[in-house]
């Protein structure tokens, strides 16, 4: 398994703040699968590769006092996306662990996340000399699963608040990026529920996932 020493210091960022209305509202990440919390399967997969976790949440930050993890919310008002969060997270690494210049962020819905996650993508940042890097899997890249730089959040803010910009692909392509890709077999890592049948089909990955 992958461990903190294969990398440079890393902060981990689970993004909980979205609005999950496909799934009526509330916390998505909260939803149960096979017995656990998708965001405790979350935090069991990163927190071996970080040095630590924070979790990007908005609201009453209580709700998720038994993570034990501080809540950074949004700085940029009403809810424009995981973006916020992100530099949610750049902001609070710069401020609290000014020690740290990385962050590797993942939806706290993502319940399959690779445990290899953030040394793979440390490395294919370095071997391309690339400023950020994003994991892939079936052919698909999935942004919000990146490695970021914490110098590059004024440029993020700005993006943010000057341009309205909110989709994260579109910013990482303005980068050098690095793209790392993950088999789907037995599951696929990044499967995320986005709707109430999604949640049966999770179900039966934990299972498979549970025996990898």
């Amino acid at each position: 398994m992958a461990t903190i020493d294969d990398h440079p210091p890393t902060l981990g960022l689970l993004l909980a703040g979205g609005l999950a209305r496909r799934m009526g509202g509330g916390d998505k990440p909260m939803l149960t699968i096979a017995g656990r919390s998708m965001l405790t399967r979350v935090v069991d997969r990163l927190a071996p590769q970080c040095d630590a976790l924070i979790l990007n949440a908005n609201g009453d930050a209580a709700r998720f006092s038994a993570f034990g993890l501080p809540v950074v919310a949004d700085s940029v008002a009403d809810f424009p996306g995981p973006l916020a969060g992100i530099l949610a997270g750049l902001d609070w690494a710069a401020a609290h662990r000014p020690e740290i210049r990385w962050v590797v962020s993942a939806p706290g819905d993502c319940p399959f996340l690779p445990r290899d996650l953030a040394p793979r993508l440390h490395h294919a940042r370095r071997d391309a000399d690339a400023q950020l890097a994003v994991a892939s899997s079936a052919g698909q890249t999935h942004p919000v699963v990146g490695l970021w730089d914490i110098a590059l959040r004024d440029e993020l803010r700005d993006a943010l608040v000057k341009e309205q910009l909110r989709q994260v692909g579109r910013f990482m392509a303005r980068y050098r990026l690095a793209t790392v890709d993950w088999p789907t077999e037995p599951v696929d890592p990044f499967f995320n529920a986005n709707t109430a049948e999604d949640l049966g089909e999770a179900e039966r990955l934990a299972l498979l996932d549970d025996k990898a």
